[in-house]
């Protein structure tokens, strides 16, 4: 539903010709409102499309107002039709009795931080080892059906979203063996379904193995189970998709169990942080491959932090206004004339020929730093894409280069790379 819903916010900026940054924002009001209507959170969904494309603790907050009107909407009309009940029926009283019972969401935090990198290694890990597989491709989902049957054959309660069997787990009916067989098995049937080229989302399967974790917990510490399958839902995903403050408003509101706003945050916030402390060393930190760390790593604003730095130049008088003028990254790159800076300096754009001896070479350890020192580059630009000049970075012909150099430099970068 992110998909259509996204993809319909698309259609209607194409329809309506907008621009790129009109395009993102069409993209994440359709990814809320689809949300929305379908897991009837209004709140957290709206906040969910602007804090999942970071993986640190960061939103796209200029978007919020937009997404969160949408979601309302998306919710309000969906009611109509479907009503206003939450997902699932949790209890009226959601308490514990004992002020020391909610110690127990301090260890279902931790618990959930340790299992949710599971999550992404299991699913990736699997999608690269269907990758490798030499056989056609059309085959490979149907390898992935085979497997996703077996497993069923055994544990066929993780056939489907689950909401079922989640239910069951609030209410108590599931055994402790059976609920921390079925937070395993789950996993494993998300990316045996997906990662083999299957269709299906992240987002209920980890509801669904964050509810059998939390169940367990409620078991093993004989307390009621409604609480700690509502918080596990929310600290699973949270530390898996790196997304705690979206999650955390989502998981009460598709239970009504706005009582656990607390202590949920606390075992979320234990959970994204031991999550994010043990995947450091793993291939894969999220469940969302996609996610850029914030907004500096984010394509769509380097064009927008590039026009700040030389705004920032000019307000500074570090470059000569008269001669800047109302200058723009796009009027940099479209007229190549380099533009003085103090101490023999010179900020330019360049294309890197097919030719050229820095063609398909790495970067260094030292970065951009070129022409023995005399040049540095600022970014890379590849397609759309921009790029920082990190040690380990390939350069590939055709790429073009926002260089800082002295005119020696300069001169002898125009003979090596051309085309300026």
């Amino acid at each position: 539903i992110a998909l259509v819903a996204a993809g319909i916010g698309s259609w209607y900026a194409s329809l309506t010709r907008c621009n790129d940054h009109e395009r993102r924002l069409f993209l994440l009001i359709g990814m809320a409102a689809g949300l929305a209507a379908v897991f009837r959170s209004p709140v957290g969904t709206a906040i969910f499309a602007i804090e999942v494309l970071y993986g640190a603790m960061e939103f796209e907050s200029d978007a919020l107002l937009y997404t969160l009107l949408a979601s309302i909407v998306a919710y309000a009309v969906n009611g109509f039709f479907s009503g206003w009940t939450p997902l699932f029926e949790v209890p009226a009283q959601l308490g514990l009795g004992s002020p020391l019972a909610n110690g127990w969401f301090v260890v279902l935090g931790i618990a959930a931080g340790v299992l949710a990198p599971l999550v992404p290694n299991v699913f990736y890990g699997i999608r690269d080892m269907f990758r490798k597989l030499r056989i056609p491709p059309y085959l490979k989902p149907a390898l992935g059906g085979l497997g996703m049957g077996l497993l069923a054959l055994a544990v066929p309660q993780v056939l489907g979203g689950g909401y079922g069997w989640i239910q069951l787990a609030i209410n108590g009916q599931l055994a402790l063996a059976t609920l921390i067989a079925l937070a395993l098995a789950k996993i494993l049937a998300l990316s045996l379904t997906v990662s083999s080229g299957g269709s299906g989302g992240v987002f209920a399967p980890s509801l669904f193995v964050g509810a059998m974790l939390g169940g367990f917990w409620a078991a093993v510490a004989h307390l009621p189970p409604a609480p700690f399958v509502v918080v596990g839902m929310a600290a699973v995903f949270a530390g898996a998709a790196r997304v705690p403050i979206a999650t955390l408003l989502m998981a009460t509101e598709m239970t009504g169990g706005y009582q656990l706003l607390v202590p949920a945050a606390l075992a979320v916030l234990l959970s994204y942080l031991v999550s994010t402390t043990l995947s450091r060393r793993l291939p894969y930190k999220s469940l969302y491959e996609a996610q850029v760390r914030n907004r500096w790593d984010s394509p769509a604003h380097h064009t927008e932090h590039l026009n700040i730095a030389l705004r920032i130049l000019r307000e500074r008088r570090e470059l000569d206004p008269s001669a800047v003028g109302n200058l723009d990254l796009l009027s940099l790159l479209r007229s190549g004339i380099p533009v003085e800076l103090p101490e023999d300096r010179r900020l330019v754009i360049g294309v890197l020929r097919e030719d050229s001896p820095y063609a398909n070479a790495k970067l260094g350890p030292e970065g951009g730093r070129l022409e023995e020192g005399e040049a540095q580059i600022v970014t890379i630009i590849r397609g759309e894409h921009m790029m920082a000049a990190r040690p380990g970075v390939e350069l590939k012909g055709g790429d073009r280069l926002l260089l800082l150099a002295t005119a020696g430099g300069l001169e002898r970068l125009k003979r090596s790379l051309g085309k300026w």
